[in-house]
């Protein structure tokens, strides 16, 4: 059965670019195993083309990339994140969840690094950059914004996914 997603409009507030696409987050959509979970996640998303994998918390301040969407997969733990900034959405985010976020939304993990561990990936293994809001740095980020390409499907059920 497909996990419909609960969807996000985050637009940009000034600092942070958002986007007009949603933030998906498919809540409880993964059945995480207890032996090498990171391999099992990581699996299945080089299968839907989510690659250039890495396994790690996320980040305690705000950041966003320009040049790419990314997918995150809660393997351990649990934290609420807030999305698109300082008055942005926040959810709780825990162990078999899953969170595609677009190019241009800010995200922070409002807990410490360690509290959730995640498997991470890109459409197409695209190498991200870290933008985080400074002056400065949009001219180039909204660029990159306008020549993000959608992804080929979604990082659970490949082209059939809701995405």
């Amino acid at each position: 059965m497909i996990s419909l997603p609960v969807q996000y409009l985050i637009y940009g507030n000034g600092v942070f670019p958002g986007s007009a696409l949603p933030v998906l987050y498919y809540e409880q959509a993964l059945k995480i195993p207890a032996i090498f979970p990171a391999h099992s996640i990581k699996s299945l998303f080089q299968k839907t083309g989510w690659t250039n994998n890495w396994t790690s918390g996320i980040y305690t301040y705000h950041h966003y990339h320009s040049n790419t969407h990314e997918v995150m997969a809660a393997i351990s733990g649990q934290s609420i994140l807030i999305l698109g900034g300082e008055n942005g959405i926040k959810i709780f985010f825990r162990k078999g969840d899953v969170l595609v976020i677009p190019a241009g939304v800010a995200h922070k993990n409002l807990g410490d690094e360690k509290d959730v561990k995640c498997v991470g990936g890109y459409p197409f293994g695209k190498d991200f950059d870290m933008n985080y809001g400074h002056s400065g740095e949009r001219p180039r980020a909204d660029e990159n914004l306008q020549n993000v390409p959608f992804p080929p499907g979604g990082p659970i059920y490949g082209p059939t996914d809701p995405l």
